[in-house]
């Protein structure tokens, strides 16, 4: 597995794999074609059918101005790596082709070109499921957030609390801004209102309604097109940010403590971005909330006391909880259902910790076999409900807008 670094990527919304990895897999091959007069860039399947609703197109413009881009859409096409495929392409002033490349934007912001591989030199993680890790940290005592600070570099910490303080800020920004979100919907932000009415409200419904205050306003940020981090996913950075930010101002958490739990909630993303996948377009919205909520409820578990066979138990509810959850942005949109998710989840996430720190432990179905049981559920999704807003709610919902 890569650095937790890698699943932590600040950036602006509204989504990791249509809107920050096509911007930066532009930005890489203008670098290498900057002698091109123009360009143009088809993009494939999921990237096609939901980009206009994500802004693909104006991320990439964006990224090879000067230079006019023209942008063919192909929703029907697939390419065979990933659903979500670009095909650059550098003209001369005649309109003839300089280079191509084919790029594959897998997820949570990585980006891949064709028959490039991950790079093992990378890998810092040798055990690359959660049953080896349980074993060696049972062996050497540690703690989830030891065993990830043993891999990574001294520049961990430093850059979770870059994450940490970009998390907070998007937060902050969410339940001040006001106003309707981009796009074709016309939604208006709940964010701040929520924070409003959550602020009357005393002890546990105070501290419920003050999370879904927080869940929202960050993936309001995001919908806006905010900088936000990915955790693991734009779709779903409201999760955990959400959680932790309730943890710190209800509960008194330091600094140091969040840190501690954003890195075992990173191993947490890494074990399912790893061995499964967290994009939408992949194996639909289970992937990326399901996987925000498994995060979020492992930090929560570690923050509260959790041991880790509780951690691990956390982990494993708040992903099976979300088995089956089809990615259907009405419009293309990462507005409906995806904003009211992050917040569902982050108070998900909580129920998975009190529930896990109520047992001992000790469960039937373990965070590998569910990670696997995603994983092939899917794959077995209908194409439709894999981000590419063709069935489920962005279908029955068109009538209603």
């Amino acid at each position: 597995m890569e650095s937790i670094k890698e699943l932590y990527r600040i950036g602006h919304g509204p989504s990791s794999s249509h809107t920050m990895g096509p911007r930066r897999a532009a930005e890489r091959f203008a670098t290498d074609h900057g002698e091109a007069a123009a360009y143009r860039v088809t993009l494939y399947g999921s990237l096609a059918a939901t980009g206009r609703g994500h802004f693909t197109d104006k991320a990439i413009i964006e990224a090879l101005k000067p230079q006019p881009t023209d942008i063919v859409w192909k929703p029907q096409e697939l390419l065979p790596f990933h659903p979500n495929a670009l095909r650059f392409e550098a003209l001369d002033s005649q309109g003839r082709m300089l280079a191509e490349q084919v790029v594959y934007s897998v997820g949570g912001g990585k980006i891949l070109s064709e028959g490039e591989k991950e790079d093992s030199a990378a890998t810092l993680y040798s055990r690359p499921c959660m049953a080896d890790i349980l074993s060696e940290i049972s062996r050497t005592g540690q703690t989830f957030w030891e065993y990830v600070e043993e891999r990574e570099d001294t520049a961990l910490w430093d850059y979770l609390a870059e994450v940490w303080k970009a998390m907070k800020a998007s937060v902050e920004r969410g339940i001040e801004n006001e106003g309707v979100l981009p796009g074709d919907l016309h939604l208006p932000r709940k964010a701040s209102s929520y924070f409003v009415r959550a602020n009357g409200f005393r002890g546990s419904l105070k501290r419920r309604s003050m999370l879904f205050a927080y869940a929202l306003a960050v993936a309001e940020e995001n919908a806006a097109g905010g900088l936000i981090v990915t955790a693991p996913t734009c779709g779903s950075c409201g999760v955990l940010p959400g959680l932790l930010y309730t943890m710190s101002k209800n509960y008194g958490f330091t600094d140091g403590k969040i840190l501690k739990a954003l890195a075992t909630a990173g191993l947490i993303g890494n074990l399912v971005k790893t061995n499964a996948s967290i994009s939408g377009a992949q194996v639909g919205c289970q992937g990326e909330i399901g996987s925000a909520c498994a995060m979020a409820a492992a930090a929560a578990a570690q923050l509260f006391g959790g041991t880790p066979a509780q951690i691990e138990y956390a982990a494993e509810m708040g992903l099976e909880h979300h088995l089956g959850l089809t990615c259907d942005p009405v419009g293309g949109y990462v507005q409906i259902p995806c904003i009211e998710r992050n917040a569902f989840a982050a108070s998900r996430a909580l129920d998975a910790n009190t529930y896990a720190l109520l047992s001992d432990g000790s469960h039937r179905i373990s965070f590998d076999t569910i990670v696997e049981t995603m994983n092939r559920t899917g794959k077995d999704l209908p194409r439709i409900y894999k981000e590419t807003s063709e069935g489920g709610l962005a279908l029955t919902s068109r009538c209603c807008l």
